[in-house]
C-alpha cells in the first residue's frame, strides 16, 4: 500500500529544481511575492543592504562571441602578507594531463573509464551516460552521525563509513563529478564559503573539493541575473554537472554561459587562459535603508581621495582588510575610481563604480585569490545567441574530441505561453578549446513545451558517431557528431517520445511530457524516459528503447489527417499532435525505431493496472548492467526491466519497488549493488539482479537527496540538499 501523505517536495521552502516554488495554476507556474531569502536556511528575510542582482557582475564581458581578456592588474604580496591559513596550505593534486586537446571520447577511452573503477569525470562517467562504474570495495551500510540543527556541529561518535563531509548550499541538485583528485559539485551559496559573498547572497556556485580530505579548494560564483526569476530562479544555484578532461573543466552557469575553467584554480600560481584578471565584486553600498548615509559619505570621501573607515570595515568583512594607506584616484569623475593599497595581504588595485543606487567595489582575480575559480574562456549564450531560458539554464555538457555539445535551455517566459526567442538555437556544438560555436540547431522551433534541461549523449552506432539531444518539444534528436557544414549539423533521425494523442496542459495537468532525463547508450541501443518539471507533479510516463541505426522520422507513429479518403501528414504541433475529434489519426510508422516501450505492466496478472504497475513521469536516467535496467520515476517507484525486451518488441518488467517518496535522481549500479536516493533523504540499497526486489538497506542522509549517487576510487559520493558526503569502508 502506498503511503498516503503530503509529499515532502510540496513542503520545501524554496524553488523546485526546474521551476517555481508555488503550485501550478491554470496560468502555469505562479511566482511567489518578491522577497529576499536567507540562502543558508531558505527563510525569507528583509532586503539586505547589499544586492547582487545587478549588472556589472563577476562575469566577463568581451567584445566578441568569446570573452578574451580583462585589463591585467599588477599584484604583489605585501611585506607581511598572509592569506587564510586553510587556503594557503590546501593540498592540490597535480594535474593528470596537459591541456585537454586530445581525442577523449574514443571507444577505447570510454571503456577505460567504465572499467577502471577510478575517476568519474562527467555526468554518467562517459558520453554514454550510463552510471555504472567498475568501482570496488563500496560499503552497503553507513551512518552519517548527527548534525546540530542550530550550530551545524557534527557529532560523529556514531558515524560509520563516512570519510568526510563538506557543506553545500541550502539546495543542491547537481551530481558530483570526480576527477584529478578533486570532487566538483553545483549548488547555491547557502554555505557562504567566500567572505565576499555571505550566505544570504544568492548565487550559483560550482565548488571544487579535495578528494581525500573534503577541503574546499575553490569556488566559481555566478551572480543572479538582473532579469530575475524568469531566467534565474531564486536558490536554484548550479544544477548541472561539469565535464572534466585533464586540467580543463566545462560547465553551464545559471547566467546562461558556457565556461571553461582551470581545474587547478589559482593553486598552480598561474592565471591561465585568455580571460585575465576577471572582475569580481567585493562589496556594495546601497543608497537605501541603513546604508544610505554611508553611500553619501563614501561619494564625498572618494571626491576627496579618501575611504571612510566604515567602508574599510566592510572590506575587511569581505576578506579584503586594508593594511596601511590607500591611494584613491578618479578614473571618471563621480562615476569610477581606482584605489591602490594592501588589501587582504596583497598589494593591488580595486575598482569602484557608481552603478545606479549602489557603489560597488571590484577586484581583479589573480594568483593570490586561491579560493576563486580561474576562468579560461566564457561564452554568453543569452548575449550572443539571444537565448531566453525558462527559470534556469542547466545542461551537463559532454564532448567528442575537440567538440563540446550544449543544450542552450531556450524556453518559454513566465506566462508559460509565449516563446520570447523562437529563432534562438536550442542545441549547439562548440570548439571546447576556444569557445567558438561551430554549428547551431533549433529543431524544436516554436514547439517548445516549457523549458529545456536534458543533457546530450555521444556514442558510436554501426560506425557512425551520433550526438543525442532531448528537445524541449518531447522529441529525441540525433545528429552526426562532427563539425557540421555551413554552421548546421546533419540530422540523422528524430523520435517523438510522446504518443500522438497526448496533450500538453499548462501546470502539468496534461499527458504530453518533455524530456528532462539524459539518453543512455548501451550495447547499440538508446534509452530515455519522459517527464516534466517536478513542480508539475506526478503523471503518466513512458520509457523507450530505441534503435539508433534508422534514419529520418523514426517515431512509433505518424500524425495524419483523413481528407477525401486519403491520409495527409500533419506537421508537428506543440499542444497535441493528433486530435481525433478533428478527424486526425495516429498511424503506425513503418520506419519506427521502437525496440520496446514501457508504460504499464500487469505484474500480478489480476487484470487491473495498479499504481505500482505504471511508469510515471521521470527526471531520472536509466542505468544498465548485464542487460538489467534500473530507473526511478518521480512518483518514487524503482523499475527494474530487461534492457533488451522480448523478440516481438515487448518490455520485460522484473519488478517495481515503492520508495514512498518522490525521486528526482538516477540509480548508481556498482560493486554488485544498486543505490537510489529520494526526497525523504533515504538511499535505498539493492543487491544487483532482477530477483532482488527489496532493498537490503534504506539509509537516511539527514536531508533530501535530489541528486544521483556517484561511485569513484572506492568511494560513494552523495550530495544531499545541503551536504556532500564521501562514503567508503573504514580502513
Amino acid at each position: 500500500m502506498r503511503k498516503k501523505e503530503l509529499s515532502a517536495w510540496t513542503l520545501m521552502i524554496g524553488a523546485a529544481v526546474l521551476g517555481s516554488i508555488a503550485a501550478a495554476t491554470l496560468s502555469g507556474c505562479k511566482p511567489p511575492v518578491d522577497n529576499d531569502v536567507d540562502i543558508s536556511t531558505g527563510e525569507l528575510v528583509a532586503p539586505p543592504e547589499s544586492s547582487n542582482t545587478t549588472a556589472g557582475s563577476n562575469t566577463t564581458a568581451g567584445s566578441g562571441n568569446v570573452t578574451t581578456s580583462w585589463a591585467p592588474v599588477s599584484e604583489t604580496p605585501g611585506m607581511d602578507a598572509s592569506l587564510d591559513s586553510d587556503v594557503a596550505t590546501a593540498p592540490v593534486p597535480e594535474s593528470t594531463a596537459s591541456r585537454a586537446t586530445m581525442l577523449i571520447n574514443t571507444a577505447a577511452n570510454i571503456r577505460d573509464v567504465e572499467q577502471a573503477g577510478g575517476d568519474w569525470p562527467q555526468w554518467g562517467g562517459t558520453s554514454h551516460r550510463n552510471n555504472v562504474p567498475n568501482v570496488k570495495n563500496l560499503p552497503t551500510t553507513w551512518n552519517i552521525g548527527k548534525f546540530d540543527r542550530k550550530t551545524g556541529e557534527w557529532d560523529k561518535s556514531k558515524a560509520e563509513n563516512i570519510r568526510w563531509f563538506a557543506r553545500l548550499g541550502s539546495q543542491t541538485y547537481g551530481n558530483p563529478v570526480v576527477a584529478g583528485g578533486r570532487v566538483f559539485v553545483g549548488t547555491n551559496n547557502g554555505a557562504g564559503h567566500l567572505k565576499r559573498y555571505p550566505s544570504k547572497t544568492d548565487l550559483g556556485c560550482l565548488l571544487a573539493f579535495d578528494e581525500k580530505t573534503g577541503e574546499l579548494l575553490w569556488q566559481h560564483s555566478s551572480e543572479k541575473l538582473i532579469t530575475g526569476r524568469v531566467h534565474d530562479w531564486p536558490l536554484q544555484g548550479i544544477c548541472d554537472a561539469p565535464l572534466v578532461e585533464g586540467d580543463r573543466l566545462w560547465f553551464v552557469t545559471s547566467r546562461g554561459e558556457v565556461r571553461c575553467l582551470d581545474t587547478n584554480g589559482f593553486h598552480d600560481d598561474e592565471d591561465d587562459g585568455e580571460v585575465q584578471g576577471e572582475e569580481a565584486r567585493v562589496i556594495d553600498i546601497m543608497n537605501a535603508g541603513p546604508s544610505a548615509d554611508l553611500h553619501a559619505e563614501t561619494l564625498a570621501a572618494l571626491g576627496e581621495g579618501k575611504l571612510p573607515e566604515a567602508v574599510k570595515e566592510q572590506l575587511a568583512s569581505a576578506g579584503e582588510p586594508v593594511d596601511g594607506d590607500v591611494s584613491v584616484k578618479a578614473v571618471s569623475e563621480g562615476k569610477v575610481w581606482s584605489v591602490a593599497g594592501n588589501f587582504g595581504g596583497v598589494q593591488r588595485e580595486l575598482t569602484i563604480k557608481q552603478l545606479g543606487p549602489r557603489i560597488s567595489f571590484f577586484k581583479s582575480l589573480g594568483v593570490y585569490d586561491k579560493q576563486e575559480a580561474d576562468t579560461i574562456w566564457v561564452y554568453n549564450m543569452m548575449k550572443e545567441l539571444n537565448i531566453s531560458q525558462h527559470n534556469m539554464c542547466a545542461c551537463s555538457v559532454t564532448s567528442y574530441g575537440d567538440l563540446l555539445f550544449v543544450n542552450t535551455s531556450n524556453g518559454l517566459d513566465e506566462s508559460h505561453i509565449n516563446l520570447p526567442s523562437p529563432n534562438a538555437p536550442t542545441f549547439i556544438c562548440m570548439d571546447k578549446n576556444t569557445g567558438k560555436v561551430l554549428w547551431t540547431d533549433a529543431s524544436p522551433g516554436t514547439n517548445i513545451l516549457h523549458g529545456q534541461w536534458s543533457s546530450p549523449t555521444v556514442a558510436e552506432f554501426e560506425g557512425v558517431m551520433q550526438v543525442l539531444y532531448g528537445g524541449g518539444d518531447g522529441w529525441l534528436y540525433s545528429f552526426a557528431a562532427n563539425e557540421g557544414k555551413d554552421g548546421k549539423p546533419e540530422l540523422l533521425w528524430k523520435f517523438d517520445c510522446n504518443p500522438k494523442e497526448t496533450k500538453w496542459v499548462i501546470g502539468g495537468e496534461g499527458t504530453r511530457n518533455n524530456l528532462i532525463a539524459t539518453p543512455v547508450a548501451y550495447d547499440g541501443l538508446v534509452y530515455i524516459a519522459v517527464g516534466q518539471d517536478p513542480e508539475h507533479g506526478e503523471g503518466e510516463g513512458h520509457l523507450w528503447c530505441i534503435d539508433p541505426n534508422k534514419r529520418g522520422d523514426v517515431s512509433p507513429q505518424l500524425a495524419m489527417k483523413v481528407e477525401d479518403g486519403k491520409r495527409i501528414p500533419i506537421p508537428h504541433r506543440r499542444i497535441q499532435a493528433v486530435n481525433t475529434e478533428d478527424g486526425e489519426v495516429a498511424v503506425d510508422n513503418p520506419n519506427s525505431a521502437v525496440v520496446w516501450h514501457y508504460s504499464m505492466a500487469d505484474i500480478n496478472e489480476d487484470g487491473e493496472i495498479d499504481f505500482e504497475e505504471e511508469m510515471h513521469r521521470s527526471c531520472g536516467t536509466v542505468a544498465i548492467k548485464d542487460d538489467v535496467l534500473y530507473i526511478a520515476d518521480f512518483s518514487g517507484l524503482v523499475h527494474c526491466l530487461d534492457a533488451k525486451g522480448t523478440d516481438d518488441g515487448k518490455p520485460i518488467l522484473h519488478f517495481t519497488y515503492d520508495m514512498l517518496a518522490q525521486s528526482w535522481g538516477s540509480p548508481l549500479i556498482a560493486d554488485g549493488h544498486v543505490y537510489i536516493g529520494d526526497e525523504d533523504g533515504d538511499v535505498s540499497v539493492f543487491e544487483f539482479g532482477p530477483e532482488n526486489a527489496e532493498p537490503i538497506e534504506e539509509i537516511n542522509m539527514g536531508s533530501s537527496v535530489y541528486s544521483t549517487p556517484v561511485g569513484a576510487n572506492n568511494t560513494i559520493y552523495i550530495s544531499t540538499k545541503d551536504k556532500l558526503f564521501a562514503i567508503g569502508k573504514e580502513e
